[in-house]
């Protein structure tokens, strides 16, 4: 699989929904701020519609796809609710996640290798209705190479760990997570995987993560989100874009 420099920059705008729904109102809309994140340069949207609509909802993902025209990545977990949700609408990607109602965010990467006959089965109707099929795991062998048996196009690897080491200020487990993630996206790669990677990242982690070659694509939220609170969404997006673009030209 050839490889690009450029690195694209999925952006999250399911936080949005939060604070919408916060007071059951109507605003503020994520599909503006989809349109926004657009033309601040995002390469693409991602929303992830939860069993229990905590944030997105299904009148969003109708919105967002009659507005964009970036692609859309459409989180989902594995559940023939969500399976016939995106059979309906046909967006670019199908990111399968772990979810679990009690979680305040996606603890975790999904457990492909234990769940691989039934991802298997479940990604095949999507895979034929022309959706791009991406697995959200950790970076361990196991879950990688499973993720390639089963037929996914892309992986995106969870940051989350590498991200809490920094801020926790514990650098020798940070340090030692990126030298999994690299790892990790290496071997996804040399089994022709397209490698993403997203989860907790920041102006100050995301630099280590852009500079991994075979990654080519970031999903980043929640922090763009809260930072746009204060100097504004595409004040926010443009850092990062550079923050990226810095170490990948």
């Amino acid at each position: 699989m050839a490889q690009s420099n450029k690195l694209r920059l999925g952006v999250n705008i399911d936080h949005v929904a939060t604070v919408r729904n916060a007071r059951g109102s109507a605003y503020p809309d994520p599909v503006r701020a989809a349109k926004l994140a657009e033309a601040a340069g995002a390469d693409g949207i991602t929303a992830h519609l939860r069993e229990d609509r905590r944030h997105i909802r299904d009148a969003d993902i109708d919105g967002l796809m009659a507005a964009l025209t970036t692609p859309l990545n459409f989180e989902m977990a594995a559940t023939i609710e969500m399976q016939s949700i995106a059979l309906a609408h046909k967006p670019h990607a199908v990111c399968i996640v772990p979810e679990k109602r009690e979680e305040r965010t996606t603890e975790g990467g999904l457990d492909v290798a234990g769940d691989d006959n039934r991802l298997a089965s479940f990604i095949a109707p999507l895979r034929e209705a022309g959706c791009r099929i991406s697995l959200f795991i950790g970076h361990e062998e196991s879950q990688i190479r499973a993720a390639a048996r089963i037929g996914a196009a892309v992986v995106e690897l969870h940051t989350g760990a590498y991200c809490d080491y920094h801020y926790e200020g514990n650098f020798a487990k940070r340090d030692a997570e990126l030298a999994a993630l690299i790892e990790g996206a290496t071997l996804a790669h040399s089994l022709g995987l397209e490698v993403h990677a997203g989860h907790g990242l920041t102006f100050e982690t995301v630099k280590p993560i852009a500079a991994i070659p075979e990654v080519m694509e970031l999903n980043i939220g929640h922090f763009l989100m809260a930072e746009s609170l204060f100097i504004g969404m595409e004040a926010a997006i443009l850092q990062m874009r550079a923050l990226m673009d810095e170490v990948r030209g």
